[in-house]
Formats: structure tokens, C-alpha cells, sequence
């Protein structure tokens, strides 16, 4: 009897071939499992210019409002620059301070935050899954070789990549970057995450090497297009919207139907 662990292709192919006994949900979540190595923590996290941070040189005042208004669990705080940042705020814990506390200071905000975890870029999703895991760190900042900030992951990122197709269809930041029309077009914001795209249109836009639909689009015509011009990507006419500052803000995606599929109707 030969013993020995299996490879991930083999594994996949017991979980494709096992669809009478598995159902879709959990099959599709297996996969996902299995994918994990294919993906990096820059394909899921939070983009540098998005990342929601205080800067403790602010009049205290302006701090509070900031804290009593955030929506997001946890907040970056810098000095000056996000690239000064010095630590990771739980906006749960500055809510218990203040309720607790006659007098909610600077000190006191500092004092309750905690190091800053950094996460190299390019980290595969299960390898970081299994740090978060073993520092019992929930989010970090994604940093290059360089040490400049690129991003914010966190676990629950990482955990929505396994589960997050059955518990939405789609993610309330990308329900907000994308517009389907009535013609089965797509208006959609050029710093929407082209991976989110694909899965929440069953798509095949390009996501090797670009992140972003508007990196998609530079990749493709290697220079920065003006409003009005359209351009094709696989099987995908682009009509770019709006262009800003050399970025591309908003475009109209118009899947072309495969030629056989056109004859055949």
C-alpha cells in the first residue's frame, strides 16, 4: 500500500468528481479553499488612496468626531502622512473609553491602540490566513519591498474570498462602483477590483497583472485614453466615460456575444 499526501490538482479533481455527494455550495466552497494560493493579499485589499485613518495631529475635537462617526471597526492612526502611521486604533475600544471615561484624551487613545501588523505584498491568501492565524492579528497593512504602504487586509477579508459568493451576490463596496443597465451594459468606476467584477458577472476581463478596471484599460492601450474612446478587451467593448487627473473614472462595459452565439439567434 502506497501512502502519501495529495496534490491540490488532485484534490480538486476528487472535489469535481464528487458533485453527487457534495453539494454545489460546499463544492464551490472547497474550490475556494483550494484557490487560495493562487491569490494574493493584493488582489483583496483595501487600496492605500481607500484606507480610512486619523491623523493625530488634528485638533482633538475634529479626533472625536472622527471616532463617534466611523463605520469601520478599526482606524490606521499617522502622523502627518499615512506613511508615518504608528498604530491600529479598535473604534470599539475608543467608544468603551469614552463612555467610561469623564474625560476621553489623546493619551488615553494612544495608549489603547495597538502595534501595527505589516504584511508583505504578494503574500498568498492561505499563507496569510495562517499568519493572522497564528499572531492573532485580525488586520495589517500590506507594505512592498521598500516599506511604503500599498494597502489594508484583514481576515475577514480573506474569509469573504471562501464564503463570500453565498452570502451576498455582491459586495456592498463594489454595489456601489458598478451600474447594470437595462441593455446589458455595465457602467462602472474605473477603481473597481476587476477580480470582484468577474466573479459578480460571471466575466473574463483580464486580473494577471492590473487590479483595477482602470489599470485594465492602461495595460491594454498603453497610454491614457480621453473621454469618448472605445476600446476592446477580450470579449468586451469599453466605452471610457470620464477621465480625471490621468485616472479613468468611469467607463461602459458592453459584453459582444461570441459570433456562433450571434448566428445561432
Amino acid at each position: 500500500m502506497v501512502s502519501g499526501s495529495l496534490s491540490k490538482e488532485e484534490l480538486r479533481t476528487i472535489v469535481h468528481e464528487s458533485r453527487s455527494q457534495i453539494s454545489r455550495r460546499n463544492q464551490d466552497m472547497l474550490l475556494s479553499v483550494l484557490d487560495l494560493e493562487k491569490v494574493s493579499v493584493d488582489d483583496i485589499m483595501v487600496p492605500r488612496n481607500e484606507i480610512i485613518g486619523i491623523d493625530i495631529n488634528d485638533d482633538w475635537k475634529s479626533i472625536e468626531r472622527q471616532l463617534t462617526h466611523s463605520p469601520h471597526g478599526r482606524i490606521v492612526l499617522y502622523r502627518d502622512s499615512l506613511d508615518d502611521a504608528i498604530s491600529m486604533l479598535r473604534v470599539r475600544e475608543a467608544w468603551r473609553l469614552m463612555a467610561e471615561k469623564k474625560e476621553f484624551t489623546k493619551e488615553m487613545m494612544l495608549r489603547a491602540a495597538d502595534e501595527i501588523y505589516y504584511v508583505p505584498e504578494g503574500t498568498p491568501l492561505s499563507t496569510q490566513l495562517i499568519k493572522f492565524q497564528r499572531n492573532k492579528k485580525k488586520v495589517g497593512l500590506v507594505v512592498n519591498e521598500y516599506g511604503d504602504i500599498q494597502g489594508l487586509v484583514t481576515v475577514e477579508d480573506i474569509l469573504e474570498e471562501i464564503v463570500g459568493d453565498f452570502t451576498t451576490s455582491m459586495s456592498p463596496t463594489l454595489a456601489e462602483e458598478v451600474t447594470p443597465q437595462n441593455d446589458g451594459s455595465v457602467i462602472i468606476d474605473g477603481t473597481a477590483n476587476v477580480r470582484e467584477i468577474n466573479k459578480a458577472f460571471n466575466w473574463h476581463l483580464p486580473e494577471d497583472d492590473a487590479r483595477t478596471v482602470n489599470g485594465v484599460i492602461l495595460e491594454a492601450l498603453e497610454e491614457i485614453p480621453v473621454a469618448g474612446t472605445r476600446v476592446r478587451i477580450e470579449q468586451y467593448d469599453i466605452d471610457i466615460l470620464d477621465v480625471q487627473e490621468n485616472m479613468i473614472k468611469q467607463v461602459k462595459v458592453v459584453p459582444v456575444k461570441p459570433l456562433r452565439e450571434s448566428v445561432a439567434e
